[in-house]
């Protein structure tokens, strides 16, 4: 196992799972966006429509490739809701309220009910009805990136739109304002400005700073070379590089990047291009080639290799929770991060692990994870499992479905 630590550790960030509203200021809600001021009748972080929850209001979006089907699960009452279908659909992507079932003409938005609002000592949850919430252009390969405010489609070749969110929430989806220039990556949106990385050719790509209307504002002193994956975290942006991560944080109103490097060469297909993450957590999860998977904490700007066994999907809640493993035999194996060692495996869960989709490639098993569960689709067996990973990988929940669910996302978190 190598483990690497090399930067600073940032301040902690506090967070709260405890509703305190009558405990929030009157912010005029720049984070929520959607929220409406404080008044004698309207408690802070009221949004039209929905009602608010003292718990995480968590459903997982399903959908097959191969009928076009899709469903949402609603993890509270247990109920399945049937949505439209999608034919076409090759990839489903979220923002931890929208579903983004991406094809090869454009991608279908889905408002799944479910969402929460980050105050940072405490936390908000809403649900709300399931609506149908319009299309979004750009086909294969568009990437969606949100917050409160916008919504960015970054195309596959570069180009990006901006969506006020308000658009979204109200299912009235117009013409983008389109930014000027293509980008090496997707465009994030992050502390009211946009993150873009801009490219010269074969050199490093660059990190630069734009308000929400596309104006450059600032650059930050950075370098990444051939930019793949990205994530969203308490600490910053997150985006992976050809030597390491490059991590991007604002600091009232200053933006600075830093590199956390591996601390030794690592070969193309072992690097670290697809994070996954609990929402709300810095600790990320990426493949590390076939057999084992890349643990960064982002706090402590660490890389952590853990060697496995084959290695199909892979997620952790971070803070001290094992690293979930879904492997080749079709068992999740649980490992304890700090020594690589494995803690638990289950019986084997996916009998058969798919075949490639309709759509010409493969929709492997993936692994959503939350503040208490897990969640793993089976697609052969039609089926998503919960797990409680606080109790050796225990199966709390079985749900059974009429559709494979071969692309599984979750919301409300």
């Amino acid at each position: 196992m190598f483990v690497r630590k090399n930067v600073t550790p940032l301040v902690p960030a506090l967070l709260s799972v405890t509703l305190l509203t009558a405990g929030c200021a009157d912010q005029g809600d720049a984070k929520s966006g959607s929220a409406k001021p404080t008044s004698s009748a309207t408690p802070h972080g009221y949004v039209e429509g929905a009602a608010e929850a003292a718990e995480q209001q968590s459903r997982l979006l399903l959908a097959d490739p191969g009928t076009g089907d899709t469903r949402v699960l609603d993890l509270i009452t247990g109920k399945i809701h049937d949505t439209a279908r999608t034919p076409g659909v090759t990839a489903l992507t979220t923002d931890g309220r929208f579903g983004y079932f991406h094809g090869a003409d454009g991608t279908h938005v889905l408002d799944s009910g479910a969402w929460m609002v980050d105050h940072g000592d405490h936390v908000h949850y809403y649900r709300a009805k399931i609506k149908e919430a319009g299309e979004l252009p750009g086909g294969t390969g568009a990437s969606i990136r949100s917050d409160a405010g916008v919504t960015v489609v970054t195309t596959a070749d570069g180009k990006a739109g901006v969506h006020p969110r308000a658009d979204l929430e109200n299912g009235t989806l117009g013409t983008p304002d389109r930014l000027p220039g293509t980008y090496a990556g997707p465009v994030v949106p992050y502390a009211e400005h946009l993150i873009t990385l801009t490219r010269d050719g074969d050199a490093p790509a660059k990190a630069d700073v734009l308000d929400r209307s596309g104006k450059r504002v600032a650059a930050v002193k950075s370098e990444c070379r051939d930019p793949k994956g990205d994530a969203v975290t308490r600490r910053g942006i997150v985006i992976g590089c050809a030597d390491g991560a490059l991590l991007i944080d604002e600091d009232d109103g200053t933006f600075s990047a830093e590199k956390i490097p591996y601390g030794e060469d690592v070969p193309t297909e072992e690097r670290a291009t697809e994070f996954r993450h609990r929402p709300g957590s810095s600790t990320l999860t990426a493949p590390a080639g076939e057999d084992a998977v890349w643990v960064l904490d982002v706090t402590e700007g660490a890389w952590t290799r853990v060697e496995t066994g084959p290695v199909v999907a892979a997620n952790t809640a971070g803070e001290g929770s094992p690293l979930v493993v879904l492997e080749t035999d079709g068992a999740l194996h649980g490992y304890d991060i700090s020594t690589g060692k494995e803690t638990k495996v289950t019986e084997p869960l996916l009998k058969h692990l798919p075949e490639a989709s309709a759509a010409g490639k493969a929709a492997a098993p993936v692994i959503e994870v939350d503040r208490s569960r897990a969640y793993l689709n089976d697609p052969a067996g039609r089926r998503v499992y919960e797990i409680d990973y606080n109790d050796g990988l225990r199966v709390a929940r079985t749900f059974d479905l009429d559709l494979r669910p071969s692309l599984m996302v979750e919301t409300g978190r």
